[in-house]
């Protein structure tokens, strides 16, 4: 995706995780100055920044998360990077030479670059540390029309100016940085040969009806930074063997790529911008502060209506979007079906291999439901072990077989995971539960359906669980308190 850090933001490479909590408060005497002083410890980004340097030494490099991957994936990340590095050196080799007005381009992109990155530096980390997924970074604003506009040296020239940037307010292990930068340069290399195999016009001089190829170019070539960087993510999951690549943690939500799409108009615009009317460039930076504040905003909202650990909807998500389907269904006279799903003794999942590996099943649990129902029905985490399904416009017979397959998929998963000693393990035959109420059938509010397939759910487990138990009309669970494990 155009400017999205896909090395370091998709699937396992999300944001990274606490490097642990302080214990409880303790009394302890530390004479002033010394290494434990906190008069004497450093802090601050000037501290970040030398913590960062130090990660780049050839010693500290040896000592990188990287080496203690799969290797596979160690293999494909040297020889991605050996590539790139052969790629880099023919696109320098075969450019053409830098005049003045290319200097004074990269110049003034850098100088935007630069603006944008300083007044938007709290954002961005605040929405990398927030990320799980997808996180699309603004800088291809200022990318893209340095790749189709200059040599490769000066394109390269202002991604190093950016990833420096990026490195001081990054917290990402650094093996995942350096490929996402290759990435970067060779998505840009490869827009520019696009563009200039298609395009050999001048973008300063063009006439009514030239100027909409060549946007139409642009935007091409846009399509080609972004399609490399996805590919490659895509790859790379697939080769780290902890996370499947699907295509939402390759290609993101739907708001990550509208996000990415208005970084592409916005890179192509810069680049017309550049060319006829450099001074309004500046109005750019304003435009992507903006964008960055926006996207923030976006992470928030979806944050409050998203389960954090298996990324489908929460309680709140879920009914809303529940309720929103149950309106348009009354109105239209149309049927609909909620699936209650309650994962058979998962308890002992977490007594027998640890809370880690429960939580590795409820991932693959949310990312099979995915896979197995529409996209227009709606996932969600009821709390604990419990998931939602809600099936719009669907009749009693396909809702019966919906939630056979849900049944069949849940007991043929193998989930990797880790036990309590941190060694490998594979978790298989599981089972579930799940109870089916149908609309208007067996309730016309969304409680009244919760009701009527949790009574399902209690009977389900009464009746020797793995199955599939539908609602009875009048019959909900016992009120007194019950234990689905």
């Amino acid at each position: 995706m155009i400017g999205s850090s896909h090395g370091e933001q998709r699937g396992t490479f999300g944001a990274a995780p606490s490097q642990g909590a302080p214990g409880p408060a303790t009394s302890v005497n530390v004479p002033p100055g010394s290494a434990a002083s906190p008069t004497a410890r450093p802090h601050g980004r000037r501290h970040r920044i030398v913590e960062q340097l130090r990660g780049l030494s050839w010693k500290t490099i040896r000592k990188w998360d990287l080496w203690t991957k799969p290797r596979p994936m160690i293999a494909f990340l040297l020889s991605w990077e050996i590539i790139v590095t052969g790629f880099l050196a023919w696109g320098t080799a075969t450019a053409r030479p830098i005049t003045g007005i290319d200097w004074l381009r990269v110049s003034a992109l850098a100088a935007c670059a630069t603006l944008h990155i300083q007044l938007t530096r709290r954002q961005e980390e605040r929405r990398r540390n927030r990320t799980t997924a997808v996180h699309i970074d603004l800088g291809g604003i200022w990318i893209l029309p340095a790749a189709l506009l200059l040599p490769i040296q000066l394109t390269l020239l202002l991604i190093l100016i950016i990833r420096v940037q990026r490195w001081f307010n990054s917290r990402r292990p650094p093996h995942k940085f350096v490929f996402t930068t290759f990435t970067h340069a060779a998505a840009a290399l490869l827009a520019q040969v696009v563009f200039r195999w298609l395009f050999d016009d001048n973008l300063g001089r063009l006439d009514q009806s030239s100027s909409w190829t060549a946007f139409g170019l642009l935007l091409l070539a846009g399509f080609a930074y972004a399609a490399l960087q996805a590919v490659m993510i895509g790859a790379l999951l697939a080769v780290d063997g902890t996370t499947a690549p699907t295509l939402r943690n390759i290609l993101g939500s739907k708001a990550d790529n509208l996000l990415d799409a208005s970084t592409i108009g916005l890179g192509t615009i810069t680049t017309v911008l550049i060319v006829n009317i450099p001074p309004a460039i500046v109005i750019l930076v304003l435009i992507s502060v903006v964008g960055n504040r926006l996207a923030e905003i976006n992470q928030l909202q979806s944050e409050a209506r998203t389960d954090a650990k298996t990324g489908v909807f929460n309680v709140r998500g879920w009914s809303e979007s529940a309720e929103r389907a149950l309106t348009r269904a009354a109105k239209s006279e149309a049927k609909l079906a909620v699936l209650m799903i309650d994962l058979d003794h998962f308890k002992w999942i977490n007594d027998t291999y640890g809370h880690p590996a429960g939580d590795d099943v409820l991932r693959n649990v949310a990312q099979t439901l995915g896979e197995v129902t529409r996209p227009s029905d709606v996932v969600g985490r009821f709390g604990g072990e419990e998931f939602l399904v809600l099936l719009p416009d669907i009749a009693e017979e396909a809702a019966k077989a919906a939630a056979d397959r849900v049944l069949t998929a849940i007991a043929g998963l193998r989930v990797v995971t880790t036990d309590n000693h941190g060694g490998k393990a594979t978790i298989t035959g599981r089972t579930t539960s799940i109870g089916v109420a149908l609309f208007p059938k067996d309730g016309s509010t969304l409680d009244e359906l919760l009701q009527s397939a949790d009574g399902a759910v209690y009977r389900a487990k009464e009746g020797g669980r793995n199955r599939v138990e539908y609602a009875e009309k009048g019959r909900t669970a016992p009120v007194t308190p019950k234990h689905h494990h």
